[in-house]
């Protein structure tokens, strides 16, 4: 999904469209990061201002809308 689109979805949804919040994109479009955390530490390599709190609250925005799933996984 592009990430205009993406922006759009989120406008539609209420959300206002902070640098943060676009820097945290931009990390997740990357690919490169798997978990949360490992988003926050790149996101956070690039505006030191964003916190872990903002991250998960992102994914979990991206996740209510659709444009991302987390995939869940047993520990045997």
């Amino acid at each position: 999904m592009s990430k205009e689109k993406v922006v759009d979805l989120l406008k539609e949804n209420g959300c206002r469209i902070t640098r943060q919040r676009m820097t945290i994109l931009d990390v997740i479009l990357e690919g490169e990061a798997g978990c949360c955390k490992e988003i926050y530490y790149k996101a956070a390599e690039v505006d030191d201002s964003i916190g872990v709190a903002t991250v998960y609250r992102m994914v979990n925005t991206l996740e209510d809308i659709g444009v991302i799933t987390r995939k869940i996984s047993l520990v045997s």
